[in-house]
């Protein structure tokens, strides 16, 4: 989802007051199906059917494509500012599709509802170094709720693209580099969100990994290193969520347009993985009509963010004409009517009007996803947590006086408390539709409730001189480093901006005690890692980021989140050490690129190659040998787990089983994790994970299966298969250090990806 520039009037104009929802109850025309598309025990497709025997040409044709209500001329009674609207049909109890962007919670980017406030979760990076997914389905089923609440039924979540590059400016909206950990995760925040009775999107499909040139790349990579990896996590998404739509990306891949590439929407998606819902597209990413439709797409969405509205008049002339068959519109309203009755929206419809929400319930969600997913990179010389003895603690920087950093773009939350920091952008891709944005959990506020008697002063770390003078009277001092990172933008580098790197210098210099705590969309250069005693990875934290950090410093609860991104340790380790741009392109500027919905002006297509293939992240650190400075998978503890001696069996069902024991005086949280790898099959790869809690003294015996999906491998002309044989299991406590190894035989025939 992405808004030009001229929007922004249109944005903060105001809102039409909320109707009444098309609703059910209208009496169906004679001689209908009515009964059977009102049959609940029946199957979603056989009830989709039989409501579009019953629709008109013309109500088919509506159905296809959605408003963008920021611009639309059409006004609708119950249609207000948000992402998207596609009137329903009431006398079939066919419902009104109320659009909202929710990656992290029910978007109001600019405050185009004015007041409107909802819960914001910490960014997906964080729920995926949680390794929980009941930590991922809380979080789903919490927005699924707050947007039936406001009356919306179709939410934009959903992110499962992998990290290719480390400065993709949508990096925190994803889950990670590795397909099973994405997958899973993406796939019970969907299930979470569908559990309240609403649409969930997955998306970008596929390959929207970097955000410059978005609009006009042409994401090029191998067939078997598509299916191995970007396609494998949509699929393991695809499977655990059932989501009722999936998001087609802007790029293109090998060639065509995501929106109109008959090899993702057809070939792969409704013929290889049968899947039965509906392909939207993105907000501009649109560019044919026939094409399109015959590809795969089966509704254009906010129409008026693209060049014209090819599903529109357009696609009327095709259908009367036979260009498109009238079998094809039928089955582009099946499938979207398929997704909006599995979801049990059909049955169940949303509320016409506003219902309380329980926000101090939801904000627990958010601070436990929070808590779960910071990232305890160092702990030198036991800097924490913060013990009693220390009687002074200087906070520095970050604006950690006031709250947590949010990221940008159309995941933005206005979160309930209201916000302490909000600066507009003057210039750049995203600066019609994204601001600088601080949630308002201060981390000074809630040390300070926590503290004791310790003093917690704060430090604005503008002058590296004067924090350095307050950190040496400090018994801890604590930096707070952060990095904004926003859709329609890449980061331009990944080192601290701003001088940060040389304030936390000047504090370590000045305080062996110094710990650096990092608010970041993704990995950054840690120059001084070597300096400071201890570093914590707190992503963006969301609406209680405050409370959970000020919780996991102190040791009210373990450290216990997993990197699910590798770290580098320099630039050029990386497969691309900056976004690629077009040939003879130095930078694309707001002309070029605005927000995201890009006026190409005379720039064609270029391409960005994806020479790595399925070696993402710690495969690819792996096939080259090198060492990141922080693995996928890697966390500390404020405890230490003795692994008993593994037990590795194979067959149908390759595992492993091992006994982990809290060998330390608090209760912590492990996540041991299955590895597998085969002669001839690249690096190894996760095959599964668990997280377990464990009281002081505690033993838990773990049994982790090798998913099948991730031992199948694709071969052209052959398909998905496990080929038998002797493989490689092995169980780490993350990519680069195991506990132990074993090699094991796996049948054949076991499970494929589909």
């Amino acid at each position: 989802m992405t808004y030009r520039h001229a929007l922004i009037v249109a944005l903060l104009a105001g809102a039409a007051p909320v109707g009444v929802s098309a609703q059910q109850g209208a009496p169906a025309p004679a001689g209908s199906d009515e009964g059977a598309w009102r049959n609940k025990g029946a199957p979603a497709l056989d009830r989709a059917r039989a409501l579009v025997k019953a629709m008109t040409r013309e109500e088919k044709l509506a159905y296809v494509h959605g408003l963008f209500p920021p611009m639309t001329k059409e006004r609708h009674a119950d249609m207000i500012p948000s992402a998207g609207y596609v009137p329903g049909v009431p006398r079939l109890g066919i419902p009104t599709l109320r659009e909202s962007d929710a990656s992290l919670g029910v978007a109001n980017q600019v405050e185009q509802r004015k007041g409107d406030t909802a819960t914001a979760l910490p960014a997906s990076l964080a729920t995926a170094a949680s390794f929980d997914p009941a930590i991922a389905y809380a979080g789903g089923a919490m927005i699924g709720a707050e947007a039936r609440a406001k009356t919306f039924n179709v939410l934009l979540a959903g992110g499962v693209n992998l990290t290719r590059d480390a400065w993709n400016g949508r990096n925190f909206e994803y889950l990670g580099e590795d397909p099973l950990l994405s997958g899973i995760m993406a796939g019970e925040s969907i299930r979470g969100v569908e559990s309240r009775h609403i649409v969930s999107t997955v998306k970008h499909y596929a390959l929207n990994a970097q955000e410059t040139g978005r609009n006009i790349l042409d994401a090029r990579i191998d067939e078997k290193a598509l299916r191995e990896s970007d396609l494998l996590a949509f699929k393991i998404a695809i499977d655990g969520g059932k989501p009722g739509s999936v998001m087609c990306a802007y790029n293109k891949v090998n060639g065509d347009y995501a929106c109109e590439n008959s090899f993702l929407l057809t070939r792969v998606l409704r013929d290889e993985w049968r899947y039965p819902g509906f392909v939207m597209s993105d907000w501009g990413g649109v560019h044919s009509t026939e094409k399109a439709a015959l590809a795969g797409l089966d509704q254009e969405s906010g129409q008026e963010l693209d060049k014209r509205i090819y599903f529109g008049k357009p696609l009327a002339e095709a259908v009367a004409s036979g260009r498109v068959p009238e079998a094809r519109l039928n089955e582009m309203v099946t499938r979207i009517l398929t997704g909006v009755i599995a979801s049990g929206l059909y049955d169940d419809p949303t509320p016409a009007s506003a219902q309380p929400i329980d926000y101090t319930a939801h904000a627990d969600v958010a601070q436990r996803a929070a808590e779960a997913g910071i990232v305890l990179l160092k702990n030198d010389r036991g800097v924490l947590p913060l013990a009693a003895t220390a009687k002074r603690i200087v906070l520095i920087g970050g604006h950690a006086d006031v709250g947590v950093l949010s990221g940008g773009g159309s995941s933005q939350v206005r979160s309930v408390g209201g916000v302490p920091i909000e600066i507009p952008l003057t210039k750049g891709a995203a600066a019609s539709f994204a601001r600088i944005t601080y949630h308002n959990s201060s981390p000074l506020r809630a040390m300070r409730a926590i503290a004791g008697n310790a003093q917690v002063s704060f430090v604005d770390g503008r002058d590296p001189a004067a924090a350095a003078e307050a950190a040496r009277t400090a018994d801890v001092a604590i930096v707070f480093a952060t990095q904004w990172q926003t859709e329609a933008q890449d980061a331009t580098s990944l080192s601290l901006p701003d001088g940060q790197d040389a304030l936390i210098a000047a504090v370590a210099k000045a305080n062996p005690r110094s710990v650096v705590v990092l608010e970041t969309g993704g990995p950054v250069l840690m120059p001084w890692a070597g300096q400071v005693a201890g570093i914590v990875q707190a992503w963006y934290p969301g609406q209680r980021g405050g409370e959970a950090l000020a919780r996991v410093l102190f040791g009210r609860v373990d450290a216990s989140g997993h990197l699910p991104i590798s770290f580098p340790a320099r630039v050029d380790q990386l497969p691309r050490p900056r976004p690629v741009l077009p040939a003879g392109v130095t930078a694309l500027t707001d002309a070029s690129s605005n927000a995201g919905v890009v006026d190409t002006g005379d720039l064609a297509p270029f391409p960005v190659d994806y020479a790595e293939g399925s070696n993402v992240g710690y495969r690819w650190y792996a096939a080259r040998g090198d060492k990141p400075l922080y693995p996928f998978g890697y966390g500390l503890s404020y405890t230490r787990f003795r692994y008993g001696a593994a037990r590795f069996t194979g067959g149908a069902t390759p595992a492993v089983e091992v006994a982990v024991t809290n060998t330390g005086r608090r209760r912590g949280v492990a996540v041991p994790q299955l590895y597998v790898t085969a002669a001839g099959q690249g690096p190894l790869r996760l095959a599964g994970f668990r997280r377990v809690e464990l009281a002081p003294g505690e033993t838990k015996k773990v049994s982790i299966a090798a998913d099948p999906r991730i031992l199948a491998r694709w071969t052209a002309g052959s398909g998905w298969a496990t080929a038998p044989g002797r493989y490689r299991l092995t169980l780490a406590t993350d990519a680069q250090n195991p506990v132990a190894n074993g090699e094991v035989s796996v049948a054949a025939g076991t499970q494929s990806p589909g």
